[in-house]
């Protein structure tokens, strides 16, 4: 099983429920306790039940946190493919890289939320469609990469929302970062299908970090997770309280296990 050499903790703040000023807030204080990376997501509504409260937009979020942050990586936990033009996308990426001084993580995902984009005017395909589109995607990103001036300001890395076998393909075939919804086994299973996937392609598995949500305990749900080859773990907060407790005890767990792992 995969296992990346350092533990980081990532936290993704929904753009929801709260006014932005409390959203700034709480990326910036993540920021100040050392969190590897600061995420939001790419919807137009809040997620759940109720779908009335206040909600932001995904990427001039991430722009204005470039400027208010320092440290964190930054990202969308992650971006519809569907929603913007390919090369626009990896253009707004560059941007936000360069704002940031070197920090911009671009996460991409096909969609999953049928009614969001027919509200927005955006085509909703099959799944199989949608996997395409993500595969277009992908290649044109990495092209207008190479044809932006300046280009971004580091190797920018890509982070691929994946779980069925087509997108673990892609996956293993672009990214930096892989990103899963599964939990447990489940993860374990799906890692080492993404390392097979790694393997027809001849790459080394090792190359692509494990990135996977959680909750609860880290010594024991971070610690199992890790046996079976995360690598970033991704705790969420909801506003509009926007609580950080959580928070801090995966960053004290990531700091004892780097520790451990540096003496060893």
């Amino acid at each position: 099983m995969t296992t990346s050499g350092t533990i980081r903790v990532a936290l993704q703040i929904p753009p929801s429920k709260a006014d932005y000023a409390a959203i700034r807030r709480t990326a910036a204080e993540a920021d100040t306790l050392g969190a590897d990376a600061v995420f939001t997501w790419d919807h137009f509504f809040p997620l759940g039940k109720d779908t009335s409260g206040k909600h932001f937009e995904c990427w001039t979020v991430l722009a204005a946190w470039a400027e208010s942050t320092s440290n964190a990586e930054l990202g969308a936990l992650v971006s519809c493919v569907s929603y913007r033009n390919a090369d626009l996308l990896a253009d707004m990426a560059r941007t936000v890289d360069h704002i940031s001084g070197g920090r911009s993580i671009l996460g991409l995902g096909a969609g999953f939320r049928e009614w969001e984009a027919t509200e927005y005017g955006f085509p909703f395909g099959s799944p199989a469609e949608r996997v395409r589109q993500l595969d277009e995607a992908l290649q044109r990103i990495q092209r207008r990469f190479t044809r932006l001036n300046p280009p971004p300001a580091r190797k920018l890395p890509i982070l691929v929302a994946a779980d069925r076998p087509k997108a673990l393909r892609l996956t293993a075939q672009y990214a930096d970062i892989w990103h899963t919804f599964a939990e447990h086994d489940d993860f374990g299973e799906k890692s080492r299908q993404l390392d097979g996937f790694c393997h027809e392609l001849h790459r080394d598995p090792a190359t692509i970090e494990r990135s996977v949500f959680v909750d609860g305990d880290p010594w024991t749900n971070g610690t199992r997770l890790r046996e079976l080859g995360a690598g970033m773990f991704v705790l969420m907060t909801r506003g509009p309280a926007f609580e950080l407790d959580e928070l801090r005890r995966w960053l004290a767990w990531r700091d004892e296990q780097n520790a451990a792992l540096a003496k060893s």
